[in-house]
């Protein structure tokens, strides 16, 4: 686990708010209004071989950063404080979840979801293992066309795994059988991962338009972008291990050759700039494979960037 948030805690004194980045918890039920919202998934549907290898994530990344008063600095990365003004987000902490229901963990996903969207927040989801965006993507049922951008190392295209057809290598197969799923663009892609051939093909026969990371630092940015409709609503599906391990070592199925933090930022920032964020997760972090708590610190500074374009976009 990160210490740093201890030491910077000690440093500043006070007591902190409780949430992520010093965000309010607040209990859903009392949250009228909000630009956006940070929602606890530490659990959808995890394979039995593996368990829920991920569940602490949510803990992991608020920890990472929660200093008091950090809501009122100045963020270089962001340009301004990640608040901007007249915004509003709050925590609404994490969903319980059962280590054998797993549908009611799916339930549970979607009905807090749909709970965001219906008083206009923008749910922004910490995983858990990257099932999660499956119930996530089902709330959005009623609120298409939407165009899912996908940042991973795997593409996640497998009809079934060990008869499980809900577990975190289908989340895109499952997202391009829902109707109000119109385009899907998947950056990062490398090496090897649970794909076959016949994986591929069928993401591409289906109509992704696929980037792997070799490509991707071929084309660079303007690749993404000119993918993505000028006019789309986009969700934003980040699994963590898209980064390189040396960044984010704290994932399961680490693949050399992905993205720093700044490549990752950039493009971020570039799609904020030519498209209506709608929704996004962070998925895939792996408490347990840490080292030194550096997967928790940048998974926890690409969530604050992804909050801050949000609430910029939402406040214009």
């Amino acid at each position: 686990m990160n210490d740093e948030a201890p030491r910077m805690k000690a440093m500043f004194g006070g007591q902190t708010q409780g949430g992520f980045f010093d965000l309010p918890v607040q209990d859903p039920s009392c949250t009228d209004t909000a630009d956006a919202v940070l929602i606890g998934a530490p659990a959808a549907t995890p394979y039995t071989s593996v368990g829920n290898y991920c569940a602490a994530a949510p803990a992991a990344i608020r920890q990472a950063f929660g200093w008091p008063g950090v809501l009122d600095h100045y963020d270089f990365d962001l340009g301004g404080r990640l608040l901007p003004d007249g915004a509003s987000a709050c925590d609404w902490g994490d969903l319980e979840y059962s280590e054998s229901d797993f549908a009611a963990n799916r339930a549970a996903i979607t009905a807090r979801v749909e709970q965001a969207l219906a008083i206009g927040a923008v749910p922004l989801v910490l995983g858990g293992d990257d099932s999660v965006p499956i119930p996530v993507l089902q709330a959005y049922r009623d609120r298409g066309p939407l165009t899912i951008l996908q940042f991973d190392a795997h593409i996640d295209w497998r009809d079934e795994v060990g008869g499980e057809r809900l577990g975190l290598s289908s989340n895109m197969r499952r997202a391009a059988e829902m109707a109000w799923v119109k385009n899907i663009v998947q950056v990062g892609a490398r090496g090897h991962g649970s794909a076959r051939p016949s994986d591929r093909d069928a993401a591409l026969d289906w109509g992704v338009s696929l980037l792997p990371m070799r490509e991707y630092r071929r084309r660079g940015i303007d690749a993404v972008i000119d993918a993505i409709p000028a006019d789309a609503n986009l969700y934003i599906a980040l699994d963590i291990d898209v980064m390189d391990p040396t960044v984010v070592p704290a994932v399961i199925g680490p693949a050399p050759g992905g993205f720093d933090y700044w490549q990752l930022v950039e493009i971020l920032q570039a799609v904020a700039g030519h498209a209506r964020i709608v929704g996004a997760n962070l998925v895939e972090l792996m408490p347990a494979a840490d080292v030194g708590g550096r997967g928790a610190l940048a998974a926890a500074r690409i969530v604050a960037t992804l909050l801050g374009l949000i609430l910029r976009q939402q406040t214009r």
